[in-house]
């Protein structure tokens, strides 16, 4: 009589998957496994960097908090644990204060998540993950669609706004008098 075993690897948790040596590849720790994300292309790129430097110098010049760009990992679910990499994600000094040490993944949860859709994702999947970050304690989502030259801003309150190009961002309760036509992201 043969027994057989099923072998499972262990799930990781947050602080294990910072210390991983970096693989190369761009990925997320969803419920204690390690997810490959397809590398974005150049335009998704160039429309993260034009956010980033629009609501960077913004914050930058009102004092507002921080900015971090470039996947830097937001921890989403405990145990087993969810790390995601969002475009852009904006920490209020009240928040995160100002001098705090940004070394790996804190318990701080964003007050903005900013994502940019890949051609590669699909609106079940992105939207998922935006309401993954909202029930995690994040204030607001917006989701940049190029495609369709859209923002879509998904609040914790359960409001949902459709922006076409021509209409004006505004998150007052996060970013005071902060406003951008939609349309600047993808110029």
């Amino acid at each position: 009589m043969s027994t057989a075993s099923t072998t499972t690897e262990p799930r990781l948790t947050a602080e294990q998957y910072a210390e991983l040596a970096d693989s190369g590849r761009l990925d997320e720790l969803v419920r204690g496994r390690i997810v490959p994300v397809p590398p974005p292309n150049r335009l998704h790129g160039k429309i993260c960097a034009k956010l980033a430097r629009i609501l960077g110098n913004y914050i930058e010049n009102h004092d507002l908090g921080h900015i971090m760009i470039n996947d830097a990992g937001v921890i989403t679910q405990r145990d087993p644990d969810t790390v995601r990499g969002p475009d852009l994600a904006f920490y209020s000094y009240a928040k995160l204060p100002k001098n705090a040490i940004l070394s790996n993944y804190g318990p701080e949860v964003p007050d903005l998540i900013v994502e940019v859709r890949s051609p590669s994702e699909r609106w079940p999947m992105i939207l998922a993950k935006a309401a993954e970050y909202l029930a995690a304690g994040v204030s607001v989502v917006v989701i940049l669609d190029d495609e369709r030259r859209t923002a879509n801003v998904i609040s914790a309150d359960g409001s949902t706004r459709m922006l076409a190009a021509n209409d004006e961002l505004a998150i007052p309760e996060i970013l005071g008098d902060f406003r951008v036509l939609i349309r600047q992201f993808f110029e």
